[in-house]
């Protein structure tokens, strides 16, 4: 098994003129990003626009990435969903297509209680115990929350290894799963108490120092992964200034890295959060052609 560690970024999807999910674009971003810093790419979570994939689309995806990537990288794909039932489908799906890793996020809209939680991730994970899977607990999305305790029992699962854990307020060690930062601006607080990294979204744009704050960590260097952290929070911060991958997007268009272009409901950011984002990769340094 690969380790599930360090910078792994989220992946954008990118979209053609006409809609569709352009897998030229996806494979020249997937180089980019594993040349500035990524350990690994998640591919099909939030920033890749997962609700608005198709289950073909996700796997030819998966399966376009793969091919440039090559065997040796870690790539995680999102599979979990709000139905038990296709997010088994989904990671058999995965699985087949040559991914390391799913990630499952804690079901949203049904609002399970604790015990369907457990039941979700429970099934999910014994359709496919060949695959490692990545919890994912986003309050903020999803509306219900995981507690520690919950996702230390599903750590249990022997393929369940991980969490994604984008809930700030309940953030540290949980034994028996490695943890990974779920927003870019708590990457620190996670390798400061030994964390195993991040899912992260700046890494498109800071991908190098990420990577270099997570090796100064690795080194028992923490004053200088703070350093490296206070210079490129304002890319966190330009990242965050509407719902991701709103920004993220309007940032890699400025940046000749992707086209801004989104499926529905999401929209392209307003020249109100354009001119945001653009300080932001400024204050931090990132030149942004004219």
């Amino acid at each position: 098994m690969k380790e599930i560690q360090g910078v792994l970024t989220a992946m954008a999807t990118p979209f053609d003129a006409d809609g569709r999910v352009d897998h030229d674009a996806a494979r020249q971003l997937a180089a980019h990003l594993l040349e500035h810093g990524s350990h690994g790419l998640v591919i099909a979570g939030s920033t890749g626009e997962c609700p608005t994939l198709t289950d073909g689309e996700e796997i030819e995806l998966l399966q376009a990435v793969r091919a440039e990537i090559g065997d040796e990288t870690l790539l995680v794909c999102g599979t979990g969903t709000n139905d038990t039932r296709h997010s088994c489908e989904l990671t058999k799906m995965a699985a087949d297509a040559g991914a390391d890793a799913s990630l499952v996020v804690v079901p949203y809209y049904n609002k399970p209680n604790e015990a369907g939680i457990r039941a979700h991730f429970e099934t999910v994970a014994a359709a496919v115990p060949e695959l490692p899977m990545v919890m994912y607990n986003i309050p903020a999305r999803v509306v219900i929350n995981a507690s520690p305790e919950l996702l230390g029992e599903l750590g249990q699962i022997d393929n369940v290894v991980a969490v994604k854990q984008a809930n700030d307020d309940e953030l540290g060690p949980i034994e028996g799963l490695t943890v990974l930062a779920g927003n870019d601006n708590t990457l620190l607080r996670v390798l400061e108490f030994g964390g195993g990294g991040g899912i992260c979204v700046a890494s498109h744009i800071v991908g190098d120092q990420m990577r270099e704050m997570w090796e100064a960590a690795q080194a028992g260097e923490i004053e200088r992964a703070r350093e490296i952290d206070a210079e490129i929070t304002p890319v966190y911060e330009a990242t965050s200034v509407t719902t991701n991958p709103i920004p993220l997007k309007a940032a890699l268009a400025m940046l000749g890295l992707c086209e801004d272009r989104l499926r529905l409901p999401l929209v392209p950011a307003d020249e109100e959060q354009r001119a945001a984002i653009r300080a932001g990769l400024d204050a931090a340094g990132v030149a942004v052609p004219s």
